[in-house]
């Protein structure tokens, strides 16, 4: 499938909704249900500490998930992404004080490409710090 969006429509430069995803503690126990990925550092914070870490902290893919919602929400079809990519730059440091992080991500049309395609920029931060590098995507315009 593609997206709801016309490629004609789009320029490069057009910026996508911002969002921002809240996570918590118990977010990560459920992701980590869903994943199978029940590493210490995603809930055991004397753990997290002892290995060198500030406290306990999201699952990267969690994390990238969360960014690209940002682009499936903007295209309106998850299947019109046929690429992805990051560099997991900074961890996303989930204190167990009831408010937890979040997760707060730009994005914008970085290039137009062949056969219907554009390259999305995404920028994803958590307490001012980057926590993607060179996140970029590939969706397939209506």
């Amino acid at each position: 499938m593609t997206a709801k969006i016309a490629y004609d429509e789009v320029e490069v430069g057009t910026e996508l909704p911002a969002q921002t995803f809240p996570v918590t503690r118990a977010t990560l126990v459920r992701y980590a249900g869903a994943s199978g990925d029940f590493n210490p550092i995603h809930w055991n914070e004397k753990f997290a500490v002892e290995v060198g870490l500030p406290d306990v902290i999201a699952h990267g893919m969690f994390t990238m998930a969360e960014a690209i919602r940002v682009v499936t929400d903007w295209a309106g079809d998850p299947a019109a992404v046929v690429e992805y990519g990051v560099r997991f730059t900074k961890p996303v440091v989930v204190p167990d004080d009831g408010s937890g992080a979040l997760i707060e991500v730009s994005a914008k049309v970085a290039a137009k490409l062949d056969d219907q395609r554009v390259r999305v920029d995404l920028t994803a931060t958590s307490a001012g710090q980057k926590v993607l590098g060179m996140s970029r995507a590939v969706v397939r315009l209506a």
